[in-house]
């Protein structure tokens, strides 16, 4: 243990997979190095297994420890997991997202995409994918590694049969408080609308009442949260006022709010349906245009001749040739030749450019 090391609090050790050792030296070098970054107790490096374990205090990055392997001459492997995220409504449950998983020790960086509902996770290649999915599910979200294309099974129901389930029992519900307007009584009698608010209220709304559970557990507030408590209010003042008139037959009907609740649950249910599925159309297109993309770009070198090359390895500084129906592989200034361009993708003009 160094002198800058005494007095701190040990947190959870990483290990880290070297790159780059050939012998029981670059082991040495390896550990002097971990050893050097203030906040590292102890290193331990397998040279065998080409891993390095490492005890620090909690201010100790993983991006400090890759940072001094790395000025050591030697890598470290470093892995990217995307995630699917789910029970995500707004820009704060990014935030929280984010937070959970960039908190998983070993975890470089983190970017949550609230469209597509995926989170993409940069990390040492030795950190294990269950922690990363428990660290969202006690954030109050749920997460699953992303099935291949193709493997995911068909759902059972299509996704709209919750609204259209509680559109029938919510309409005989709303539907008398319309006809007020018109002058015509048609209001149903206070057990048939406990007998229809119910199923909308706790089978349709149970996923407000989980979603909402695991807000509470972590500590933070939702709007799944604020469904499930008012609709709870209005519905559970309906239920008390129900039974206790149930005593006083002639007192008159009190006033019920089983319409409010159930319309509350159906018009929640309606948006996030509406969200989902333009979240699928936006997703498919963005899929649609990544398939538009070259995946060859023909390189032109210094001495003039021609190479094919993959985009993902263009440098700024690249000269290339764009041959007659192809694609642009990358922005660029024309530095030679004559052409017409479709831009209507990118400025909707109609007409080549």
């Amino acid at each position: 243990m160094t002198p800058e090391t005494q007095g701190l609090t040990s947190f959870a050790p990483l290990e880290l997979q070297i790159e780059g050792m050939t012998c029981a030296s670059c082991a040495g070098r390896v550990e002097k190095a971990l050893l050097k970054v203030p906040g590292v107790t102890q290193a331990s490096v397998n040279l065998a297994t080409e891993k390095a374990v490492v005890e620090r205090s909690q201010a100790v990055t993983a991006d400090a420890l890759v940072g001094a392997v790395r000025l050591a001459g030697y890598g470290v492997a470093l892995s990217t997991l995307d995630l699917q995220i789910e029970g995500m409504t707004c820009a704060s449950c990014v935030g929280r997202v984010e937070k959970a998983l960039a908190a998983v020790p070993g975890v470089l960086g983190v970017s949550v995409n609230l469209a597509t509902e995926r989170a993409s996770v940069q990390m040492l290649a030795a950190v294990d994918p269950n922690r990363l999915l428990a660290a969202t599910q006690k954030a109050g979200y749920d997460a699953r590694l992303p099935q291949a294309q193709g493997s995911a099974p068909a759902p059972a129901l299509p996704a709209w049969w919750p609204v259209a389930l509680g559109g029938v029992l919510t309409l005989p519900l709303v539907l008398p408080m319309l006809m007020e307007v018109f002058g015509r009584s048609m209001m149903l009698d206070g057990w048939l609308q406990l007998a229809l608010a119910t199923p909308v209220q706790i089978f349709l709304g149970w996923r407000f009442y989980r979603a909402g559970y695991h807000a509470v557990r972590a500590g933070s507030a939702n709007m799944d949260l604020l469904v499930a408590l008012g609709t709870s209010a209005a519905f559970g003042l309906s239920v008390y006022l129900l039974f206790s008139h149930a005593g006083h037959e002639g007192h008159g009907m009190p006033h019920l709010y089983f319409e409010a609740s159930a319309s509350v649950i159906t018009l929640v249910l309606l948006g996030k349906w509406l969200e989902a599925r333009a979240k699928r159309q936006t997703t498919t297109a963005i899929r649609a245009l990544h398939a538009l993309r070259p995946e060859v770009a023909h390189v032109i070198a210094k001495s003039g001749t021609e190479s094919d090359v993959p985009v993902a390895e263009l440098i700024v500084g690249d000269t290339l040739a764009v041959r007659p129906g192809e694609r642009f592989a990358a922005d660029g200034v024309v530095q030679e030749g004559r052409t017409q361009v479709d831009e209507s993708m990118l400025t909707g003009e109609p007409l080549p450019v």
